[in-house]
């Protein structure tokens, strides 16, 4: 087996798809209209996505499969979120639940 995967299910194919232009103009460090402009979008589709993914519900996760391996765990992450962006967050052991709330709220926002 291997270890625990958690994975974000988007909303809809559409959705995922801006999510991922969204993820794309911040990776990429330029502005909003540069980026659009490059990719051949309008800034006022890019900003409505933008504010309608940031309105969203709650994260969905399921789970996909659970780890045998306690021995190996110690130096890996106990728990993988990957999320409809394709970013990944890995938790290990000890990290604490005001902490995990407080990563979890700014992944909401």
């Amino acid at each position: 087996m291997s270890d625990t995967v958690i994975e974000a299910k988007p909303a809809n194919p559409k959705a995922d798809e801006w999510a991922e232009r969204i993820a794309a103009q911040r990776r990429s460090g330029m502005s909003v209209k540069q980026f659009c402009r490059e990719q051949g979008l309008t800034e006022c589709t890019f900003y409505a996505w933008r504010k309608r993914l940031q309105e969203t519900g709650p994260v969905r996760f399921a789970l996909v499969e659970r780890s045998a391996r306690r021995q190996e765990r110690t130096a890996e992450a106990l728990l993988e979120l990957v999320l409809a962006t394709g970013a990944r967050l890995r938790i290990g052991t000890g990290v604490d639940a005001a902490t995990l709330r407080t990563v979890l709220d700014a992944l909401r926002a």
